[in-house]
């Protein structure tokens, strides 16, 4: 039962990185729209304010913040394509016509039982506009519902056949006559059943935002202990991208989530003072500060000999850390060879953020450092108090090197360069060809017979076998990686950046062997 939970939750939170990838360029651009359109911005850079400037930033901003208010539909299509196992565009296909039906399906409910407000006076009422459609304000959580049913039963009906007059309902047609009706029924039953859950969650809005500092610690330690079961993403999603993070109603709509919030203030003038960002911020603190000393503390503590091995394989993950807010290269640098310093990782982040809370710090720190220092420059001092997010990062830069490196010398750690004189991981790397020879990587899964699945996230080849037994881990790392994590049947070996790239050498190899 464990290992079903865990194989549930983790292709859950797998599923939920497809769309959440694509946020942080969203972000971005409209970061830049803000920066055009900002008046503080353009009275030092006149030409700024020319016509054709401002037309293009309000564009930018107006086409991007349409994006983050429609997250629902977003994340049905990337949640059921995820989930997908093959012909992903068909999946995200019918998500979509699963999606139009349920919002129509309670939109006819709400009309038929006189329960529609006045569209002017949706504040506080429980419903909202979604694609132009009224119904009740679900937020994401009905996007990833049907995101995550269209995913299940797709991949159990898109091969169905029939035969004779019913032969035109096969395959994934057979999974839309399947779905319809269910999406009708969420839309009609959730009509009845939302209002309670609507209670609850605003009453759940509570630990995190009303424990004040508390809440900020558990929320950054949580973040960050959780990396080593990938399943982080559910500790920050529903505050990002739902109530949990906040709900306000500027101009006549209504954000939820520190995400839409922090974009939308950024761009009122009315708005004097950040509201949720605290929490949009999260543990990127950490990313661009906490985790650069501690890669200092590693490369000082690893023997003179390995130095210059140790150096390239720290810079690279902390570049990446720095600039794109990708942790899991660096942190697993240390998480197996010393999983105290994940603790002490986690510690130091959750500390970090409920200082910032302490001191009414409201800074965006979303992303990497590029991110950070463009969007608090275009919000303001006054808005987000980023000097103190600075000062407060360089301290904690200074307190992970500090622990880091008492902790490894006194613990006599095995971080990377400390390793006991034998053939170390990354001495067997060296013997091995530059280019990737994936052979390796599918014989370390038990050989083609075993793989069920393959997929990957930002960092992490995930791999669903059939025996766990057969895993040769000396095989696997053959090939270069940060670290395998076994879970059961499901498999994540740690590749960085280049994931991407070892993904699309698996699945031609595979596809190779099977056509010979």
């Amino acid at each position: 039962m464990k290992e079903k939970i865990l194989k549930i939750t983790e292709g859950f939170s797998k599923a939920m990185v497809q769309p959440l990838m694509y946020l942080a360029i969203v972000g971005l651009i409209t970061t830049f729209g803000v920066l055009i359109v900002n008046p503080t911005i353009s009275n030092f850079i006149p030409f700024l304010k020319a016509a054709p400037f401002q037309m293009l930033g309000n564009i930018l901003y107006s086409s991007m913040m349409f994006i983050i208010e429609n997250l629902g539909i977003i994340f049905a299509i990337g949640i059921a394509s995820a989930y997908a196992k093959k012909d992903k565009h068909r999946a995200a296909l019918i998500s979509l016509m699963i999606y139009f039906t349920y919002l129509k399906s309670m939109n006819t409910m709400l009309s038929m039982m006189g329960k529609l407000v006045d569209p002017q006076n949706l504040m506080g009422s429980g419903q909202a506009l979604v694609l132009g459609v009224q119904v009740l304000d679900t937020g994401v959580f009905i996007g990833i519902l049907i995101g995550c049913l269209v995913g299940f039963i797709y991949n159990r009906t898109c091969d169905k056949e029939f035969k004779g007059a019913m032969q035109m309902y096969s395959g994934t047609k057979f999974t839309l006559v399947t779905l319809i009706p269910i999406a009708i029924f969420l839309g009609v039953g959730l009509t009845f059943v939302w209002p309670s859950i609507q209670g609850v969650i605003s009453k759940t809005t509570g630990f995190i935002s009303d424990s004040g500092a508390l809440g900020m610690f558990t929320y950054g330690f949580l973040d960050r202990i959780l990396v080593p079961t990938g399943l982080h993403h559910l500790v920050y999603t529903p505050l990002l991208f739902s109530d949990l993070g906040g709900v306000v109603e500027v101009g006549g709509k209504i954000y939820a989530g520190a995400m839409p919030i922090a974009m939308m203030e950024m761009n009122n003038p009315e708005i004097t003072k950040f509201s949720t960002s605290i929490i949009y911020q999260a543990t990127s603190i950490s990313k661009m500060f906490g985790l650069v000393g501690a890669s200092l503390a590693m490369y000082h503590c690893a023997k003179p000999e390995n130095k210059q091995k140790v150096k390239s394989i720290l810079l690279p993950a902390t570049i990446t850390s720095v600039l794109v807010g990708i942790t899991e290269p660096l942190e697993f640098a240390f998480l197996f060879a010393a999983p105290i310093l994940l603790v002490v990782h986690a510690l130091l982040t959750g500390l970090a953020l409920a200082t910032l809370y302490v001191l009414d710090v409201t800074s965006i720190a979303g992303g990497g450092i590029i991110n950070v220092i463009i969007m608090n420059l275009a919000a303001g001092v006054d808005k987000t108090n980023w000097p103190i997010f600075f000062a407060v990062g360089i301290a904690q830069l200074g307190l992970y090197y500090a622990l880091f490196r008492v902790l490894i010398n006194k613990l006599n750690l095995k971080t990377p360069g400390r390793e006991d004189k034998k053939e170390s991981k990354e001495e067997k790397l060296n013997q091995v060809n530059n280019d990737i020879d994936v052979s390796y990587i599918v014989d370390g899964l038990g050989g083609i017979d075993n793989i069920v699945n393959v997929d990957n996230c930002f960092t992490r080849l995930r791999v669903e076998i059939k025996d766990e037994s057969l895993i040769k881990d000396d095989l696997i790392n053959k090939v270069e990686n940060s670290g395998i994590v076994k879970k059961g049947k499901n498999i994540q070996i740690i590749f960085g950046l280049q994931v991407s790239s070892v993904r699309q050498l698996v699945d031609k190899y595979l596809q190779t062997i099977k056509a010979s």
